[in-house]
């Protein structure tokens, strides 16, 4: 699979298991100058901007693991974007991951959520 393939695979594999679990889905690859986030979703009383990582291979690490602290401050600031251009969303907020193992074949090994897996800094 190419990189690319596997990227939207991923995304939609994460959409599929967050609405099974009560996510709504408001938002998919949003992008302002600050970056850009994967899915904005709502759950329960909380707006969740959720990173989607999704590899192939282990080999440089688990798929939580390459999210640098460079790239959770780029979400930090995407959120805060997003919060100050967008009406009526609920006051708390946070950053989740889905953590997405794939075969090279495109089979899934593993998918987990990881709630507020990055900190307001």
């Amino acid at each position: 699979m190419k990189r690319r393939d596997t990227g939207m695979l991923g995304e939609k594999l994460a959409q599929d298991f967050l609405k099974k679990r009560g996510y709504r889905i408001l938002e998919t690859n949003f992008r302002c100058p600050q970056g850009e986030i994967d899915i904005v979703a709502r759950h329960k009383n909380c707006l969740v901007f959720i990173e989607v990582r999704t590899k192939t291979s282990l080999e440089f690490g688990s798929p939580e693991e390459s999210i640098t602290p460079a790239k959770q401050e780029r979400l930090r600031a995407t959120a805060d974007y997003y919060q100050q251009t967008h009406n009526n969303l609920p006051p708390l907020w946070r950053i989740d991951v889905v953590a997405i193992e794939l075969s090279r074949q495109g089979k899934l090994g593993r998918i987990e959520l990881i709630e507020n897996a990055v900190g307001d800094g």
